[in-house]
């Protein structure tokens, strides 16, 4: 089975606009878990655009399924996860400024920096995923680490699903077998929608988890969220 985690930073958006308390980030939480969803996923950044750190708080004991959080290691998120305690945290290799993730991680160059994260994670009892691209010798390196898990950045999947689906999946295919071999799980996440999702669940082996929030959330607004978690999760049955 492949859980579905929603990411909620979308609703944080729309509630910021307005500088209220509307649509509740909380509530929303509640009612993707209820629905459906296997987990809620946040992505707190620095200057607080969307996920602010009280949410994080305040959503802790909410989330009743997994609750995963990504973003940079900086000295305040770790600091932040370390508090709240999450399931999972994604370690991502964003720039503070970044509008969204859009790469991942060079484990080489960074084996040590991501290393001693790790071990604080593991430490809190906390899983940890690094956020990769499909290189096989990078994934290798990730699981040198010590890391529980990777998470394949799927844009490129995406890009390339409508004009030729066979050759968009296959590094991913083939980056998660190398994953499972080298004894990590599998998540994914990055621009999966409901018009690729189906395809890249039955094609890619070993996929523990997929985390959504741009498109689920837009396409709650033709759908209704429940109505879209529903269909999001039969891509994945």
């Amino acid at each position: 089975m492949t859980n579905l985690s929603v990411n909620i930073n979308k609703i944080a958006t729309l509630r910021n606009a307005r500088g209220e308390n509307v649509p509740n980030v909380e509530q929303v939480a509640i009612d993707c878990e209820s629905f459906g969803a296997n987990g809620i996923t946040v992505h707190p950044r620095p200057d607080e655009r969307h996920i602010r750190h009280d949410d994080v708080f305040a959503l802790r004991p909410l989330v009743k399924t997994e609750f995963n959080i990504e973003g940079y290691p900086s000295p305040e998120f770790l600091d932040l996860v370390l508090k709240v305690k999450p399931e999972q945290v994604t370690l991502v290799p964003d720039a503070p400024d970044a509008i969204t993730s859009s790469a991942g991680w060079n484990v080489k160059e960074n084996m040590e920096f991501l290393t001693d994260i790790v071990d604080r994670l593991r430490d809190a009892g906390i899983r940890s995923s690094i956020f990769v691209d499909t290189d096989i010798e990078n994934i290798k390196n990730a699981a040198a680490t010590g890391a529980d898990r990777v998470e394949l950045y799927t844009k490129p999947y995406a890009d390339l699903y409508p004009t030729n689906p066979e050759k968009a999946v296959a590094p991913f295919v083939e980056a998660s077998r190398a994953a499972h071999k080298a004894g990590l799980g599998v998540n994914a996440g990055h621009d999966l929608s409901l018009a690729n999702l189906k395809f890249f669940h039955e094609r890619v082996p070993f996929l523990n988890e997929v985390s959504i929030g741009h498109a689920l959330i837009s396409d709650a607004l033709y759908l209704g969220l429940k109505e879209t978690i529903r269909q999001y999760k039969e891509c994945l049955a």
